[in-house]
């Protein structure tokens, strides 16, 4: 049985949540209706999953992350609005620890509730089983060990301490010209991704000759702030590829969500483009309809595939494929991923070149580019 702590401060959510679970028949459920009842239910019933909800009154979501993840570290699942303002608030919950995300259903609550809990399910049993890395939050650990919490809140953390100041672009040569690249990186991830892609990006100067191109499932509304987050974390210029884009060395081009994002080429060059989502790709934005693309355009020699954590397959069919036809390809090791299932699917296909933790990953892919 998995045990699972759903946190909702609304009677109708947790009825709501309590019988999609309880149908699944694998699930023993219990409930809090705020934080400070989260913590008290975390200590008595040792829950291997936590669904939290993010907007809370007095304890609220984030606060009540920090809570779990010092004092008993727990793979944890945020409900979240699908808002800008919601975004925001996911995207710091997963740079705080937490597993995934999902939709706070929000109109005809029990229907969509119906649409919503085939997914809402398969998240969190992919949580269970995530890893949860032995240093997640080690030094807050400690800190929280000689200190006090204000008013049950937690200081709200600063994103790894990092102020990125970038170089100016050296004054001799010609200054990059869009479309014209020696080569591209092709990164797909989806569970546990944007601190993934953090670590990887950090990892890269700014002067990183070949255009990378992200495919990370998520929802329209948090590709660009994911972006915009992701863009004062690292040296390279990071956007959202919400519209065609000239590719260029030294920038990050992150998928529009609830799209799909695939290359094509123009008379200046190629491009990174949004394009609708595709019924024969399950995630989205889809790493194996980028990746695809990309073989049609360009020199398999030329492409380098990154595949990361995230539950599925998506992106190891093809990566397998660049790998056969001369591309090189890096899977995240399952010692570091949070669910090694799409880089443990690229492995068991024999696609991958290199097979690395994540730490290592930007350090092979400089390896790699010339």
């Amino acid at each position: 049985m998995i045990r699972l702590l759903v946190v909702d401060d609304s009677a109708l959510m947790r009825k709501l949540l309590g019988s999609v679970f309880a149908a699944e028949g694998d699930f023993e459920v219990a409930f809090a209706r705020d934080g400070d009842e989260a913590l008290a239910e975390l200590g008595r019933f040792l829950p291997d999953v936590v669904t939290l909800d993010v907007n809370m009154p007095g304890l609220d979501g984030l606060a009540c992350l920090d809570r779990i993840m010092l004092d008993r570290p727990t793979p944890t699942v945020m409900v979240s609005s699908l808002t800008a303002d919601g975004a925001e608030v996911t995207l710091d919950a997963l740079d705080r620890g937490a597993i995934d995300f999902v939709a706070k259903p929000g109109g005809a609550v029990s229907l969509e509730m119906d649409r919503l809990g085939p997914l809402i399910v398969s998240k969190v049993r992919a949580a269970a089983r995530a890893r949860l890395r032995p240093t997640l939050r080690l030094a807050d650990r400690v800190r929280a060990r000689t200190t006090s919490f204000e008013g049950g809140r937690a200081e709200r953390p600063r994103v790894k301490g990092r102020q990125i100041v970038r170089p100016p672009s050296p004054s001799p040569g010609p200054a990059p010209v869009p479309g014209a690249v020696d080569g591209i990186v092709l990164v797909g991830t989806s569970t546990g991704g944007p601190p993934a892609l953090d670590a990887l990006l950090s990892g890269l100067p700014a002067d990183f000759p070949w255009p990378v191109v992200v495919a990370q499932h998520m929802p329209g509304s948090f590709t660009g702030p994911l972006a915009r987050r992701l863009d004062g974390l690292c040296a390279l210029r990071v956007q959202e590829a919400a519209r065609p884009m000239p590719l260029a060395p030294g920038n990050v081009y992150v998928g529009k969500g609830d799209a799909d994002v695939t290359l094509a080429r123009r008379p200046s060059g190629l491009v990174v483009q949004p394009v609708p989502a595709h019924a024969d790709y399950l995630w989205h934005p889809s790493v194996d309809r980028l990746v695809a693309s990309a073989l049609d355009l360009v020199d398999p020699a030329r492409l380098v595939g990154v595949l990361m954590t995230g539950m599925g397959r998506d992106g190891a069919v093809t990566m397998s494929e660049m790998r056969r036809r001369g591309g090189r390809t890096i899977a995240e090791s399952e010692e570091t991923a949070v669910v090694w299932g799409m880089p443990g699917e690229l492995v068991r296909a024999g696609g991958a070149s290199v097979v690395t933790p994540l730490d290592d990953i930007a350090g092979a892919l400089l390896e790699m580019v010339p």
